[in-house]
């Protein structure tokens, strides 16, 4: 039964499969501007429809697979299955949780959290856009609204957004909210509930957006940072030697140019400065919190080019120069991308050793995964309880979501790169091993796939 039930599923998404590239091959020269319109239309109908299919098929993943047989969490799986941003991947995950069809405990079906919405997805009059409207409203509702309120509300927008574009739905959506919260009454759970912060991707300029929400704590103890820090003439980088204590010189203050929020932006980098140099973070993954950079001797001789920090990011040489002026320098050799002479008889790494995994393997080596190093942990690829030593070139570095699962059935080895293979079991993939060029994307540009070359 069960199999004939999955063979049924397979022929009907075959049958999905033929019936879009029928649609493909339909000549557009051929229709009139009336029937452009209204296929567009049905045809965005139709793709609105089509998530809801996804649904039911994640969360059946994340009810039955295991971390190990995913190769890592749910998000990273189905980034990695469907060439997808992990954002994606988890706003897809939430979606289903919210819109796809639940279980109980002894497995009968429950409806949607957000019956409504789901419905009207399946209709196709609900895009992506709509549903993270109502998705947010519902979310951001205070705990004292009742569930009655709550899904006659989401009920309401689910009607709206069949008639309104998304960005009229959340002015809408927003008009609803001072409707049943006009006070503004949020509570402290509410509050922790919508905290954080965000540091986006760097862009070309190697700058890097911030975005987010301070709880009113966080909000007041960043006041009284800025009101000190980030006055004028404090903190200022083109001073020769920056006011960072005490009152600045009259002139300091004069020649200060900045805007406020270039201020504020270097008041928060001195004060991690300050924090990092007090020594009281203690040590992270074996080191002193500190910032791990790495580059080559021609780039740092020719103050030209980038060097790559621990936690990803990439770093002018102008920069790299102004840090390493007061900083501890460690100077490693790498032969065909294994380092000289580093090994020991104790389990855990050394700092030395870590200091060099961030150089070479900059992040976790599972396949595909983006966690920098700052993030990961010393792995054996042979095991230590049969090798006995902790030698440079048989360590490498894993995420604390993947780690684990070196003992749930996956291993790992070097192959004669130097770089590390992750090999799946036997069921996944026929087992074949995997190396992970994320962290290492000039590897994929190399024209000789048997370079040597770390």
């Amino acid at each position: 039964m069960h199999s004939s039930c999955g063979e049924d599923v397979v022929k009907r998404y075959d049958a999905l499969h033929d019936a879009v590239s029928d649609v493909l091959d339909v000549p557009a020269d051929v229709l009139t501007t009336p029937e452009c319109l209204a296929l567009l239309q049905r045809l965005e109908t139709e793709i609105r429809r089509l998530p809801a299919a996804g649904h039911g098929l994640i969360n059946q993943l994340a009810r039955q697979a295991s971390e190990a047989e995913l190769g890592g969490r749910l998000a990273q799986a189905l980034a990695n299955r469907l060439r997808i941003s992990r954002a994606e991947a988890s706003r897809r995950i939430h979606d289903a949780a919210d819109l796809g069809e639940q279980r109980a405990l002894t497995g009968e079906a429950l409806p949607p959290l957000l019956e409504a919405t789901a419905t009207a997805q399946r209709a196709g009059d609900l895009g992506a856009a709509h549903i993270a409207v109502i998705r947010s409203f519902c979310h951001r509702l205070p705990d004292f609204v009742d569930l009655d309120t709550r899904v006659h509300a989401e009920a309401q927008l689910a009607h709206l957004g069949g008639a309104h574009r998304p960005d009229e739905l959340a002015k809408l959506a927003d008009k609803l909210t001072d409707c049943l919260d006009p006070d503004g009454d949020f509570t402290d759970d509410d509050r922790a509930w919508r905290r954080g912060l965000t540091i986006g991707a760097e862009g070309y300029d190697r700058m890097s957006p911030i975005s987010g929400h301070l709880t009113p704590e966080a909000r007041a103890t960043l006041d009284a940072v800025f009101a000190k820090l980030a006055a004028p003439g404090m903190c200022n980088p083109a001073d020769e030697t920056p006011c960072v204590d005490g009152v600045p010189a009259a002139d300091a203050v004069q020649r200060d140019t900045r805007s406020t929020a270039q201020r504020n932006h270097d008041a928060l980098n001195a004060a991690g400065r300050a924090l990092l140099a007090s020594g009281e973070l203690g040590q992270h993954n074996g080191l002193p919190a500190s910032i791990i950079v790495t580059t080559t001797l021609d780039e740092l001789e020719t103050a030209a080019g980038k060097a790559l920090t621990g936690g990803g990011t990439l770093l002018p040489m102008s920069d790299v120069i102004r840090l390493a002026s007061h900083a501890h320098h460690y100077l490693t050799i790498f032969d065909h991308g294994k380092a000289l002479a580093l090994y020991h008889t104790k389990r855990l790494a050394s700092p030395a050793q870590r200091i060099v995994l961030y150089a070479k393997d900059r992040g976790c080596t599972f396949p595909n995964c983006d966690v920098p190093g700052y993030y990961c942990e010393a792995h054996h690829t042979d095991p230590y309880a049969q090798c006995h030593t902790t030698d440079i070139n048989d360590l490498t570095l894993g995420c604390g979501g993947h780690h684990p699962l070196a003992e749930q059935g996956w291993t790992t080895r070097k192959n004669h790169h130097g770089d590390t293979e992750w090999i799946p079991p036997a069921h996944l993939d026929h087992g074949q091993p995997r190396t992970n060029t994320y962290h290492h994307p000039e590897k994929l540009l190399h024209d000789n796939d048997d370079d040597d070359e770390p």
